[in-house]
């Protein structure tokens, strides 16, 4: 029979000096470095300081916050001390990043646990930052289990620093003292990161995304500005559920309001599962034993058919640019450079597969590079086509794209719908220039226009849904890609309805009196839609619109609704939002015009909350003006 010894026996002759530990490396070998904010900072601090002893060691990684630049080491010593290879997935555009672009590796984060365990990669030492052990030797990876849990137990060597500021968090994220081979004491402040305030423009394209976001939604969203924008905009949603590679403080803060519960997810019912964290110290004091987090490896969480088994599935994340056909393109950059670390493929993939779920990009409509003189300049980040752009993600696997100036589902749309949408959230500066290169490329029709929309700023606070017989109904300023959905409307319309609507009969709604209502300023001329169903794929079921007649001042206004609908309060929601955006543009008041018969839009219109004057001739002039009220 073997010895037998006790783990905590164990623990204590394994406890070494940061260099006695650190010169267990040898040259040639292949070293992992744990990730993130788990980083074990006083290990690579003395792993720098030895370097100049070592030759041909290759460091892998996800990509760090470089507290010890080891790829300035690499860089002096012509990668003859070290060569690194960090775990990648962007095109490293930035300039921060790009200098040190032969040292990414990119690969989907849900493969890289099994290189290690495969030994297609294989680990010699990995050097890995622990919580202190249980009474039963378990220490926690805490804030970064991701890719680290499977590189420590693949290697054929572990060297941890044991800290007692690591939480220890639940889940998968344990590794026994029996399997580290040496141990160093040492207590330091793990890595935090603080976020500012978004920028307006990111505070904007999270507004728009949480339209989209429904109760008991489970998401997943990245660490850039415009995430933390959509998840501070959450407040106002139940039963929100986690599965994400990082948790952040605005995850806590929702959870601690009680936004965000794990009831409805349908796997992993009750938990916040991640991979890894960043942010505050009070976010890892939260992790710390709490039986609602649940970490696991990146090939547990990024793991496409785990995704695919939540309810609503959300998945969030940012792209640097995309074109018409809806190429996109992922990239860190120097200022959130872990955007460019993630597994947004598969996490897109597996909601798209979710029932209810939704892929959701964030792009800013522009961004500023500099020129050959070095002077800025402002640029579309909506392109006609990419070209020497790297693509994260094939334009078959978008769904919702959203900028600061709306949001659209290119989901089963053609080239050319694909490009109208694009181009009606593209910045309004670079809105006939993308449609101009759009015709040369045969992406859209020589004829199309946009019309007054190429400069309309899409007036998202005039959205609204309301409920009718137990269904909900978007009512919604129209879009240029609106038009098929509006012409479907009418052609459905009965002919008595159709003759109300346009004062003779009508067996033809072509483009150009469809592109009257869709092609708006949205300030002189506005068109509201009702629309019932899943956005991209929703049936017009109203159509209320109103034109400003300069001369007075006044605005006259048109509606159409759906025969299932009528008589069920679409038409007066419609009228009093054109109403309401009406005043606010300063316009004196309303008029229409309808045959004595039509009883419905008389009703309709003397709903307005102002006193009503009726003409009487052949037809009825109908009119109020906004300071008169009833």
């Amino acid at each position: 029979m073997g010895n037998i010894s006790y783990w905590a026996d164990d623990y204590v002759h394994k406890k070494r000096s940061v260099i006695d530990a650190v010169s267990r490396i040898h040259s040639g070998q292949r070293v992992f470095i744990g990730s993130y904010c788990g980083e074990p900072q006083a290990l690579v601090k003395g792993l720098a300081d030895i370097s100049s002893k070592l030759s041909n060691v290759e460091i892998i990684r996800l990509m760090s916050r470089e507290t010890t630049p080891l790829t300035q080491i690499a860089d002096q010593t012509n990668d003859q001390a070290m060569n690194i290879r960090s775990i990648y997935l962007g095109s490293a555009k930035s300039e921060e990043l790009g200098k040190n672009k032969r040292f990414y590796t990119p690969v989907n984060m849900a493969e890289v646990p099994r290189l290690f365990s495969s030994r297609r990669i294989p680990i010699d030492v990995a050097i890995i930052q622990v919580s202190p052990p249980d009474d039963f030797g378990w220490m926690s990876l805490g804030v970064s289990v991701d890719v680290t849990l499977s590189a420590a137990l693949s290697a054929d060597t572990v060297i941890a620093q044991v800290n007692s500021r690591m939480p220890m968090v639940l889940g998968q994220s344990f590794i026994h003292v029996n399997d580290v081979d040496f141990i160093v004491e040492l207590d330091e402040d793990l890595m935090t990161i603080t976020s500012n305030p978004p920028p307006q423009k990111d505070a904007k394209i999270g507004q728009h995304i949480v339209r989209l976001i429904e109760d008991g939604s489970t998401l997943q969203i990245g660490l850039d500005a415009a995430s933390q924008a959509t998840i501070q905009a959450l407040s106002n949603k139940n039963d929100l559920g986690i599965h994400s590679q990082f948790l952040t403080d605005d995850m806590m803060h929702l959870y601690s309001r009680g936004v965000i519960t794990n009831k409805k997810k349908g796997i992993n019912n009750g938990k916040m599962v991640a991979g890894c964290s960043v942010g505050t110290k009070a976010l890892y004091e939260f992790l710390h034993i709490n039986p609602a987090v649940e970490f696991q490896p990146f090939d547990y969480v990024n793991d496409l058919e785990i995704i695919s088994k939540h309810n609503k599935m959300v998945s969030m994340n940012v792209a640097q640019m995309i074109d018409l056909f809806g190429q996109v393109s992922c990239d860190a950059q120097s200022y959130t450079l872990y955007a460019g670390v993630s597994g947004i493929a598969d996490f897109m993939r597996g909601a798209n597969r979710s029932k209810g779920g939704k892929s959701i990009i964030m792009v800013n409509s522009t961004t500023t590079v500099k020129d050959d003189n070095g002077t800025e300049k402002k640029v579309s980040c909506i392109v006609p086509q990419f070209s020497n752009i790297v693509v994260t993600i094939p334009r078959e696997d978008i769904r919702y794209v959203v900028t600061e100036f709306g949001s659209v589902n290119l989901f089963g749309k053609s080239t050319q719908e694909r490009a109208f949408a694009l181009i009606s959230v593209a910045h309004p500066e670079f809105r006939d220039e993308l449609l101009n290169e759009a015709k040369k490329l045969g992406m859209i029709g020589q004829e199309r226009t946009l019309g007054e929309a190429v400069y309309g700023i899409y007036p998202v606070k005039l959205e609204e849904v309301i409920t009718i017989n137990r269904k909900k109904i978007t009512l919604r300023p129209a879009k240029p890609v609106d038009d098929r959905r509006i012409q479907e409307h009418f052609y459905q319309l009965d002919k008595a309805d159709v003759i109300s609507r346009f004062f003779h009969e009508k067996t033809k709604f072509l483009r150009d009196d469809i592109e009257v209502m869709s092609q708006i300023d949205y300030k002189r001329n506005l068109t509201i839609i009702a629309l019932e169903g899943e956005m991209g794929f929703d049936r017009v079921v109203g159509v209320g619109s109103y034109y400003l007649e300069p001369a007075t001042n006044m605005a006259e206004v048109a509606f159409s609704i759906s025969k299932d609908y009528q008589n069920q309060g679409v038409g007066r929601a419609l009228i009093r939002k054109l109403a309401e955006a009406a005043r606010s543009r300063a316009i004196n008041g309303l008029f229409a015009v309808t045959s004595t018969s039509n009883k419905n839009m008389i009703k309709l219109f003397k709903s307005l909350p102002y006193k009503v004057q009726s003409e009487v001739d052949d037809d009825i002039l109908l009119s109020c003006r906004f300071n008169e009220s009833k």
